[in-house]
Formats: structure tokens, sequence, C-alpha cells
């Protein structure tokens, strides 16, 4: 795959992702206000867009890494998505516990 179609490829992607999003919002407006500690990166994000990966609930943001990683073959399974952001979730967790900002 050459640069022009992979950029391609993780435009549709991220546009796909994106309108996760927008559909959830339209169906359930409160969506917007719901939240949760994101099983991956451990942000606390809208529920709006996540999505469920094995036995893992991802934010938007996540579910576009671990769509973009899967489509482009850089990781195999989710579980290697969450075993490459251990430390992003420790760093999270860690910051929100003693409230470093």
């Amino acid at each position: 795959m050459n640069k022009d179609e992979l950029l391609k490829k993780i435009e549709e992607i991220q546009e796909s992702v994106k309108q996760m999003v927008q559909e959830d919002l339209e169906e359930n407006p409160e969506a917007a206000a719901e939240e949760f500690q994101c099983d991956c990166c451990a942000e606390i994000k809208i529920f709006a867009g996540s999505m469920i990966y094995e036995d893992y609930r991802l934010c938007n943001d996540c579910a576009l890494l671990a769509e973009v990683g899967l489509a482009l073959n850089k990781i195999k399974d989710v579980q290697e998505l969450m075993d490459s952001m251990e430390e992003k979730r420790f760093e999270t967790v860690y910051n929100k516990i003693f409230n470093v900002e």
C-alpha cells in the first residue's frame, strides 16, 4: 500500500469513527453528558462513540487507534493495543489519584 492509499484508508476510518459519535448523539442526546473511564487510556470520556472490543470499552479516540491499527495490520487484536497503552493508563490513574496536573 503506497502512502496516498494509506492516508486515504486512515481518513476513511477517521470519518467512520467520527460518525459513530454523531449517530450516538442523534439516537441519545444524553450520551454527551454520560461519562465513563476508558479501559484503554483510563481517561474519563463521553459515552457517545465508545465501542466494546472483546471485554473492553474504548473511548472514541482509542477506538480510532484500534480501527487504524487493525486495518493496517499494526496490531493483531485489541489486547495488543491494551498492552501498548499500559504506561498511559498507569500515568493517567496515578495523576488522578495524586491530583497531578
